[in-house]
């Protein structure tokens, strides 16, 4: 075996005392959890989840048994105290989310950030996440990428997010639903154009797992004749045409009235396109102040 390889961390034969674990587990195909994932979820002594009924079923599957307490959206500020104070006390604990790796769209960040401000360990068991699955299946840049979760759907923070999108010279990932996936594309048209790359992943790591198109109108030309279903992952394509260091004054000032409409204040707009274009505020703000 490679001396850079050990087959278990000393670290993981026993958990430790005072240690928060934040182990990834499977996204689709049970096939996908570690060894390592496994030996820490039987031997820890409790496992903050999602959903008890979720990680419940994977625990059977595993034939693992062991303690469990919810820990979601609607209860983490209640229950990080109680969490918190079972580390001090000398308890190991695993943070798992309902698939994939916790803190990637669930409460976990917040478990963690206080963990750490407690001067407790926090070591991660790296696991699945369909952001990653997606953005290597792709094809697309993935030297340098902005991972966005699930978008806002209210109007004026939706737009902010998209223009970000439509003139990021990076690769994008977004998360949406079934539901929801076809105005988002539809959205993205009008502010990329049908050309802009992009690659659609559905039911990444499960049965019926596929990717769509090389671009915005195929992919909606696809979905012209096939009912969405499952979930679905979007990797967008950096915009190849934007050279930030060539914005015109016109551009940016229009940037500014648009985002005053969206709702932001002029200072919170100006310091927003301060920050990506790599002007100076006060400039940015005096584009549309009379003189």
């Amino acid at each position: 075996m490679n001396e850079n390889y050990q087959l278990f961390s000393h670290r993981d034969k026993e958990p430790e005392n005072r240690v928060l674990y934040v182990v990834g587990t499977p996204i689709g195909n049970l096939n996908d959890i570690s060894i390592r994932a496994q030996n820490i979820l039987m031997k820890v002594s409790l496992i903050a989840c999602e959903d008890t009924r979720v990680t419940g079923n994977l625990l059977k599957n595993l034939n693992i048994s062991n303690k469990l307490i919810s820990f979601h959206k609607h209860n983490s500020y209640q229950r990080i105290d109680y969490l918190l104070k079972k580390l001090t006390e000398g308890e190991s604990i695993a943070l798992v989310s309902d698939a994939g790796m916790p803190s990637i769209s669930d409460p976990g960040e917040i478990l963690i950030k206080k963990a750490r401000k407690a001067n407790l360990d926090v070591i991660c068991i790296p696991g699945p996440c369909a952001a990653i699955n997606a953005l290597i299946s792709s094809g697309l840049d993935a030297s340098s990428f902005t991972f966005f979760g699930f978008i806002p759907k209210s109007s004026s923070e939706r737009k902010i997010v998209l223009k970000t999108i439509s003139e990021s010279e990076i690769s994008c990932i977004i998360y949406e639903s079934p539901k929801r996936i076809i105005k988002l594309l539809k959205d993205l048209k009008k502010l990329c154009g049908g050309l802009r790359e992009v690659v659609l992943s559905k039911e990444i790591t499960k049965r019926y797992e596929q990717h769509f198109g090389n671009n915005i109108d195929e992919v909606l030309e696809i979905f012209n004749k096939l009912e969405p279903k499952g979930e679905f992952t979007l990797v967008i394509g950096g915009n190849k045409k934007i050279k930030l260091n060539s914005i015109s004054n016109e551009i940016m000032r229009n940037d500014l009235l648009s985002l005053i409409e969206a709702g932001l204040s002029h200072s919170a707009a100006s310091s927003y396109l301060s920050k990506k274009f790599g002007r100076s505020k006060k400039e940015i703000y005096n584009l549309i102040i009379d003189k």
